[in-house]
């Protein structure tokens, strides 16, 4: 990619509320919220690599009855 990636002014607006929002929160609770954050993005990454085996055709080999 030559070209970085530039966020959306609504998209850099959410990132400020986001940090906001962090800044407000205890040390405890932050941490817990950055684990169920992590959670998320791995759980998405799966759901996205599931969906494009899907769309592609890999994966497990379709069963055919005889």
């Amino acid at each position: 990619m030559s070209n970085p990636i530039e966020l959306s002014l609504e998209q850099q607006f959410s990132i400020r509320s986001f940090e906001t929002q962090v800044q407000k929160m205890s040390r405890e609770q932050a941490q817990d919220f950055l684990v169920k954050l992590y959670e998320q993005m791995v759980m998405r990454e799966t759901m996205y690599k599931e969906f494009l085996k899907h769309e592609w055709g890999l994966g497990a080999t379709p069963k055919f009855e005889s």
